[in-house]
């Protein structure tokens, strides 16, 4: 194994180890968690390391908020991992998109259905902690979060509102009245989680993976999510694509591209 190799590991010993003394101490700390499971990369290597954090079983739901536009890629992998890890699976379907905000943008409307799944669920379920798949690196406005993030039980989120955490050290006391939003994978990169899947061997949609010329480097709902030019058929060449482009992870978003704070929006109400 080469000294780079070995950099990498070890790297990756550590965001994993952080990853997993987050995951414990929102299970200590929080009664009713929940993670929601997004059915792409990042959530699949957050339930990866909650089997690593709970001896290989989940001690909580998992919610997959379904708009009924998944890809049929996504659903066959969400129904088969679903009896494979043995996960306690909630798919309540998201309300319509007459329901949203019609002042959106139109990719953004599809995409704040999932906003009024997640209010829904949070008032069925009564959460006091989400656990999510969010990175710092994936989008401007998620670099403004923190790991244990403070919300309101509709999701609302203030930005400028975030609790300091220096040295590891979390607030995680709610106030009455909020949930809390925990996001393990904060400060991991694309990278980050590539180079992870290769080592662990986690599987994944096969759109990930370039067919034709093209892959999905983000998978969401069909109609406003679009794949990238790439020859990327394996994860190696994924990894090495990705140490030498500049498109950024949410170039096939339609909605990164219709209004500069159409994101920020659907985040101050609670999207992921």
């Amino acid at each position: 194994m080469s000294s780079l190799d070995q950099q990498h590991l070890d790297h990756l010993d550590q965001l994993e180890a952080q990853s997993i003394y987050i995951l414990r101490e929102a299970r200590v700390r929080l009664k009713r968690l929940g993670l929601l499971w997004s059915l792409g990369k990042d959530s699949n290597v957050l339930i990866w390391l909650c089997r690593k954090a709970f001896l290989g079983e989940l001690p909580f739901p998992v919610a997959h908020l379904d708009t009924g536009l998944e890809f049929p890629e996504s659903y066959e992998f969400r129904d088969r991992y679903t009896q494979e890890w043995g996960l306690n699976l909630i798919k309540d379907e998201c309300p319509p998109i007459e329901m949203t905000d019609p002042t959106l943008p139109p990719g953004t409307r599809v995409a704040a259905r999932k906003s009024l799944g997640l209010a829904a669920a949070l008032e069925k379920y009564q959460f006091d902690g989400l656990i999510t798949g969010i990175r710092r690196d994936e989008q401007a406005t998620r670099a403004k979060e923190r790991i244990f993030s403070p919300r309101g039980l509709d999701g609302s989120w203030q930005a400028a509102n975030q609790p300091p955490e220096f040295w590891d050290q979390f607030t995680i006391e709610r106030a009455p009245g909020t949930h809390m939003r925990v996001h393990p994978l904060l400060a991991w990169t694309e990278l980050d989680v590539w180079r992870y899947i290769q080592r662990e061997e986690i599987p994944l949609v096969p759109l990930y993976f370039a067919k034709d010329g093209k892959r999905f480097r983000s998978l969401g709902e069909i109609g406003i999510t679009f794949p990238v030019d790439s020859n990327a058929s394996t994860i190696e060449e994924i990894i090495e694509e990705l140490e030498n482009t500049r498109t950024p992870e949410r170039a096939g978003r339609s909605m990164d591209h219709e209004a500069e704070d159409a994101f920020e929006r659907l985040r101050t109400t609670g999207y992921l």
